[in-house]
């Protein structure tokens, strides 16, 4: 073993500086060694020989005396001394003072110093370790450098279940189970080597159930030198409890955030149901499910009476932790829920309160003994619970059931609470969408018995059509179509669109509806037509605070011509599909003067007249059709027009498509479009245009001289005959030679006659005076006035229009 010095070891002496002083029997300085040369800064050739009183503060006075006399009579002496430094200023030391005899029995001195200041502060120093270690609530261990126990606290002696004596000198793996030894060991050896304190490291009890906080860092002298481990170990089971207790809370919270967000854009019973049980699993729950009684699943009134037994619910929403055939049968969309009135569902339905099953007893008697759903739960490992009433204004609209299986923790009071805010939420959700479904579905039903309930077909037109109502995240709205049969064989189309949705718009819609029928009948040119039912705005609506903004577009097509005359109020332009001479089919859109929307005022309306050829197909619509979020509206024109481009549009066998068939390709283009957002509502219209057969219609102009009678008589008879309507030949000649009569006396101008054959018997007589025919009665000495009386009684209809050149007086006689 080595004796000599160690250099670069750290020593409590080096923080003390503890000097050695020794003197003879008369107080001669013998020895002074370099400490305490460091202290007093005196050397040593300085003082040896000198009398010690000679560096005393005050010399020899009568403390010094005293100190003599004890030191003679014990021996020995402890105190404090002041003693001059070499530079002027008072040292306090601290001193152990021993009377030796050598082997002369000479008495010899030897004292032992120390700084008073440098002795007190490692005093302090260890009496707030001792302090640290005796009081603190913090188990502190320290270990040397083969990572043994030098010192414990009964704290950690406490948390250890373990005296701290049976600690000391023992390593981890002899006190802690090998799979927390390893571990620790494993820490404090990381910890010795790179010195980088290891800080707050969660570890479990080593004996039951319990959190720790582990910290350690490595123990070195002020040189620097490595002298072990420390280690600090707070208990934070309580902590981690309550941090756990309040990461549920938020984790609470953020799911009733997520299911008011997820639940308040929907308005669909089903929609609702299933978004609520899928935001359940697995946040809340292994398997959830979202049962109604029959009134809120299908949008019927809530009952005021008790359910009755055997009512079954109707499951909606269903949402599971995985899928197999166990799952769909407890889960299943659609499916009918029976139960008996004393069930754990039924005693839930009645009281409104909330049931906990804990057991498979309790499960088993959830709807009826011997339930396939409830055996099937417990095939998954359920055992746990819960059925929560969803309520909504007092009313229980059914039931939220969550179950949770193996390696969950059973419901809990916190749980039922959440289950319970949820379902109160979600209660009125679906309640919103049961009253939004009622609304809408009375709307819609007033809607569709304001549209056309049967689309006539004059001669040499087809027409098929949809209407498509908003999707279930908008309201019904106004579109709305019409065909109108007019007077010689003309038919109207009409289109129109009022702004807004609910029974507002619906019932808006009907009344200009109504007008533009009624006008339809005065045989008005679309133009003129537009302007009167923008002069009706203001009678169309309910309440003066809400102007009418509608838009429309109307058509008026003469089969016998061929020619179409059009106008349109701010609508969307027509498309007009023709046949190209190499057989394809070109659909473009009709370039007509715009006008403003109905209600708007101050813009006139003009028509807009074109020559059709004979197998063309007019499309009118309303903006739900082509309008999609983020596109311009001409961009919606044009994709319409190429999807009708795709293939003709015709009636006869040998074509690909019908207008039907043309329709559903629309729609169809449609659907795929707006799968993922809502759509307005549409209104789509297309009329072939043909011509009448061959032969339905003959004309001629008389002048307006005397013959012109009795030709019109002759020509009127002989195209009856060829018609093969012999029958209608005594009354239509009769008509027409009182209206051709009329002209003749008061046009002075051209006559024209024109018959069509359709659906009944049309005769035309046209004159240049523009003022119509007035019926009055006659006298019984009147020659004349009786023309327009005898045509009104005899025809099935009559009427007047008004041309470019005079009017037309018109009447129908029903075929035999």
């Amino acid at each position: 073993m080595s004796t000599g010095p160690s250099e670069g070891v750290a020593s409590i002496l080096d923080t003390l500086r503890v000097g050695t002083v020794m003197l003879d029997g008369n107080g001669r300085i013998l020895l002074w060694n370099p400490m305490t040369e460091e202290i007093l800064g005196w050397r040593a050739e300085q003082v040896t020989g000198h009398r010690i009183q000679d560096f005393l503060e005050d010399g020899y006075g009568e403390g010094e005396r005293k100190r003599d006399e004890a030191l003679k009579r014990e021996r020995r002496w402890r105190g404090t001394m002041n003693i001059l430094h070499s530079a002027g200023h008072r040292v306090a030391v601290e001193g152990r003072v021993s009377l030796l005899y050598d082997t002369g029995d000479h008495p010899v001195v030897l004292a032992n110093i120390v700084e008073t200041s440098r002795l007190r502060s490692v005093e302090h120093d260890l009496a707030a370790l001792d302090a640290l270690f005796a009081s603190s609530p913090l188990g502190i261990a320290l270990f040397d450098n083969d990572k043994r126990f030098v010192r414990v606290n009964e704290a950690l002696a406490r948390l250890d279940q373990l005296p701290a004596e049976q600690h000391l000198g023992k390593d981890v793996r002899e006190v802690f189970p090998d799979w927390m030894a390893e571990e620790v060991s494993t820490v404090q050896s990381t910890v010795l080597e790179t010195g980088e304190p290891v800080v707050d490291v969660v570890m479990p009890a080593p004996d039951g159930p319990g959190s720790r906080s582990v910290s350690y860092s490595r123990l070195t002298s002020n040189k620097g030198e490595v002298l072990g481990v420390s280690c600090v170990i707070m208990d934070i089971t309580e902590r981690r409890e309550a941090l756990e207790k309040i990461e549920a809370a938020r984790e609470r919270l953020a799911l009733l955030d997520d299911v008011g967000v997820g639940l308040a854009d929907r308005f669909d019973v089903t929609a609702i149901s299933q978004a609520l049980a899928s935001s359940l699993v697995p946040r809340l729950a292994d398997y959830a499910g979202v049962m109604l009684i029959g009134a809120a699943a299908h949008g019927g009134d809530l009952p005021d009476i008790e359910l009755l037994t055997g009512t079954p619910l109707f499951q909606l929403g269903v949402a599971a932790r995985e899928e197999n055939p166990t799952v769909n049968r407890m889960l299943r969309v659609g499916q009918d829920v029976p139960f008996l009135a004393d069930s754990f569902f039924g005693r839930t339905l009645a009281t409104g309160v909330p049931h906990l099953a804990s057991s498979p007893r309790e499960l088993l008697a959830a709807t009826y003994p011997g339930d396939p759903k409830m055996q099937a739960a417990l095939d998954l490992g359920v055992h746990s619970l819960m059925a929560v009433p969803l309520r909504a204004r007092g009313v229980v609209l059914g039931l939220l059931v969550v179950s949770r299986a193996e390696g969950r923790e059973q419901f809990n009071r916190d749980d039922i609470a959440l289950a319970m805010e949820l379902a109160d939420r979600a209660g009125i959700s679906l309640d919103n969408a049961r009253l939004y479904a009622r609304e809408r579905a009375g709307a819609l039903m007033l809607q569709r018995s304001l549209l056309p309930q049967r689309v006539p077909e004059p001669p040499g037109v087809r027409v098929a059509y949809r209407y498509v109502p908003g999707s279930s995240g908008t309201e019904v709205g106004g579109d709305w179509f019409d065909v109108i049969p007019l007077a010689g064989g003309r038919v109207a189309f009409v289109v129109g669109d009022v702004m807004g949705h609910g029974l507002h718009a619906a019932v808006t819609m009907g009344r200009m509806r109504t007008a533009v029928r009624t006008l339809a009948g005065l045989d008005l040119p679309p133009d003129e037509l537009l302007r009167r039912v923008n002069d009706l705005a203001d009678d169309f609506v309910q309440t003066p605070d809400e102007p009418l903004i509608a838009t429309c577009v109307y058509a008026v097509y003469d089969p016998s011509t061929r020619r179409c005359s059009l106008a349109k109020a701010g609508h969307p332009p027509p498309i007009l599909l023709t046949e190209e001479t190499d057989g394809s089919w070109q659909a473009h859109s009709l370039d007509l003067p715009s006008g403003a929307p109905l209600g708007v005022g101050g813009v006139p309306f003009e028509s807009y007249e074109l020559e059709v050829v004979e197998g063309s197909v007019l499309i009118l619509y309303t903006d739900g059709l082509i309008e999609a979020r983020g596109e311009d509206i001409t961009e919606g024109i044009d994709r319409l027009c190429t999807v009708l481009s795709g293939g003709p549009a015709g009636e006869d066998p040998d074509t690909p498509a019908t207008l039907e068939e043309a329709c559903d390709s629309v729609i169809g283009d449609l659907d795929g479009r707006t799968a993922s957002q809502p759509i307005d509502d549409v209104a789509l219209l297309m009329a072939k245009l043909g011509g009448l057969p061959q032969g339905s219609a003959a004309s001629w102009t008389f002048p307006a001289e005397s013959y012109a009678v009795r030709r019109a008589r002759e020509v009127v008879r002989r195209t009856l005959r060829e018609w093969g309507l012999e029958a209608l030949e005594d009354t239509s000649v009769l008509l027409v030679s009182e209206l051709v009569t009329n002209s003749m006396r008061y046009a002075h101008g051209p006559i024209g006659v024109r018959m069509v054959r359709g659906s009944s018997l049309l005769v035309e007589v046209s004159d240049p005076l523009p003022d119509p025919p007035r019926e009055r009665s006659a006298l019984p000495d009147d020659e004349g006035g009786r023309g327009i009386r005898l045509v009104a009684r005899e025809a099935r209809r009559w009427g007047t229009r008004h041309g470019p050149m005079g009017k037309t007086v018109w009447f129908e006689i029903a075929l035999p």
